[in-house]
């Protein structure tokens, strides 16, 4: 590509495949076009600025972003940071309360959606961080996606005995210091992992959880950079 990638920022609304209504998405398109596009999936704190910076990088990377709204059926439009004690104690309640088989229910309905977008040439991956890089796993076990990728995944162990149905490439990006994955649980899945040629794991010293949100506590721009490097490797081995 020689001309400067423009983005247009907009959204969508997607119906429910249960019926249950409609949710949104905030959508990022580049001006390149044919092109693959990466459903972004939250954190615990909805689509946010953080969530919404990382959509614009990954359309200044030539990639259609799309970011639903996983929490509508509890509360939609959440947008909250970690800054303050109360957004955290809002954000774990919400996260308490979601059905997560519907919230990948909602991202497979968006992943098709995605797939037809104007100027998508039919392939899709998923970028996901906490939450959402627990659920990108689960988008590897479960969906077509052709791509995956999760960023400091939530109970992945749990995932572990699902780890045979993935088909298509998954990247997983593990601090060494994350305060919601301790070191057993990063042994449980490096072991699933072992073997398995679809997927690719690395483990980043001494950074926390959440290493790579877009001014956040724990933001580390060393270990960040390296991560989103690799992201961008595996989506353009994927989606072109």
């Amino acid at each position: 590509m020689t001309d400067k990638i423009t983005t247009t920022t907009g959204s969508i609304d997607i119906k429910a495949a249960d019926g249950a209504g409609s949710f949104k998405a905030y959508t990022v398109t580049p001006s390149t076009k044919p092109t693959g596009a990466v459903v972004v999936i939250q954190e615990i704190f909805g689509v946010n600025d953080a969530l919404r910076a990382t959509c614009h990088e990954i359309a200044e990377m030539g990639y259609i972003a799309v970011a639903p709204d996983l929490f509508w059926r509890q509360e939609p439009g959440v947008d909250i940071t970690d800054k303050s004690e109360a957004e955290w104690k809002k954000a774990f309640a919400l996260m308490n309360g979601f059905d997560q088989d519907k919230g990948i229910e909602d991202l497979k309905t968006t992943l098709d959606v995605a797939r037809h977008l104007p100027g998508c040439n039919g392939k899709v991956g998923t970028v996901g961080f906490c939450l959402g890089g627990r659920l990108a796993v689960m988008m590897a076990t479960r969906s077509d996606a052709d791509v995956n990728v999760s960023y400091y995944g939530v109970m992945l162990d749990k995932l572990v005995p699902e780890f045979g149905n993935i088909k298509h490439p998954l990247l997983v990006h593990i601090a060494e210091q994350d305060e919601f994955a301790n070191a057993e649980v990063r042994a449980a899945v490096l072991a699933g992992a072992k073997d398995k040629p679809e997927i690719e794991t690395h483990v980043y010293p001494g950074v926390q959880h959440a290493f790579a949100r877009v001014n956040g506590v724990h933001y580390d721009r060393r270990a960040a950079t390296i991560a989103n490097g690799r992201t961008a490797e595996a989506l353009v081995a994927a989606l072109g």
